[in-house]
């Protein structure tokens, strides 16, 4: 072999040796992801997300890795959802009330049914999106949505034992629950939950539209003294977990099998969640000084009568929207809701 021909050997092999190296070198770099979340990094729904972005870097042995930012550092809770739309975060959490009028399909969830449990709310909430697949989500890849327990009223200084207590009222309330203040006499004042605390506290509202857990979990039971505990017209919130869709198409397939078993993992621990929070949260209350107020029956029946205009009315302008078959998902609500 001359002397060229052997250098020249040498050249290419180690051209290879390098190119080889580059490839597994950009291979084994890890995947960076941001997750988004308006609750406060204390909150348990905010620790059960920094928990899922731990599973996703365990499971992948760390060729997913995903940086969290609670309590709303990286785009507010109204913003959220447009934040992973346009990339300014890769995974957001916030609720889709907050954006209301655009979500005409899952917003039915929310209809004050009469809801008594967040693991129901959760897994009902899972099932209207799986089986309906509505488009207003199809701009992101959803890993999965939870609900909370029963949203029940909380006023700050007066208790309310009836319909006509509720006559000039102030509510703090979003989405369908600012539908169910107003069917109940009050006004509502929607702002996100963020600003409830402080809102209650100086005397900008009078009250608020919320499940039990928000008594700890956003300490409101500082600043509230009644609980009107009515579940004949209680309703939910439904919250999302969203990714960047662009962002998920760049995921190699057995990275995102892994997040989708952690993600129907995850949707079970956030429902179960909701409902030991509730727990929490109304022990917190009572700790606090506040007063639990049930009304008998009749009264329920007066309650419950106020908001069903709400679920007729949701129907008729949802199929002014598009949603053809919102009837049929109101039955399909109602039909889940008696089968759990």
């Amino acid at each position: 072999m001359s002397k060229k021909i052997f250098l020249l050997f040498v050249c290419v092999f180690v051209g290879i040796a390098f190119l080889t190296m580059g490839v597994l070198k950009a291979q084994a770099a890890p995947i960076k992801l941001t997750y988004s979340n308006f609750f406060p990094p204390t909150h348990i729904q905010s620790k059960l997300a920094e928990a899922w972005c731990k599973e996703v870097e365990k499971r992948t042995n760390g060729q997913v890795f995903v940086q969290y930012f609670p309590g709303q550092t990286l785009t507010k809770a109204a913003q959220c959802y447009d934040g992973v739309v346009t990339g300014l975060s890769d995974i957001g959490m916030s609720c889709l009330a907050y954006t209301r009028g655009r979500f005409p399909v899952m917003s039915a969830v929310d209809l004050p049914f009469g809801y008594t449990s967040g693991k129901i709310a959760t897994k009902i909430a899972n099932e209207v999106y799986q089986k309906f697949m509505p488009k207003e989500l199809m701009d992101t890849r959803v890993m999965y949505l939870h609900a909370h327990g029963p949203g029940l009223l909380h006023t700050r200084d007066k208790p309310v034992r009836t319909l006509e207590d509720m006559k000039g009222l102030r509510i703090r309330a979003t989405g369908t629950s600012a539908l169910v203040a107003k069917a109940l006499g009050a006004t509502p004042v929607p702002m996100p939950m963020p600003e409830t605390y402080q809102s209650l506290q100086k005397g900008v509202v009078d009250g608020s539209l919320y499940p039990w857990e928000a008594n700890k979990g956003w300490k409101l039971g500082e600043v509230t003294k009644y609980c009107t505990a009515d579940f004949s017209a209680a309703y939910t919130t439904t919250f999302f977990v969203v990714m960047n869709k662009d962002k998920w198409n760049s995921i190699p397939a057995r990275f995102q099998r892994i997040i989708e078993e952690i993600n129907e993992e995850w949707m079970v621990k956030h429902g179960e969640a909701w409902d030991t929070s509730d727990i929490a949260g109304i022990r917190y209350f009572l700790r606090q000084g506040g007063t639990v107020i049930g009304p008998d029956k009749k009264e329920a029946a007066r309650w419950k009568a106020a908001v069903a205009s709400i679920i007729d009315d949701y129907v008729a302008k949802a199929k002014k929207k598009g949603v053809r078959n919102a009837q049929e998902i109101v039955d399909f609500l109602r039909g889940e809701l008696e089968k759990y």
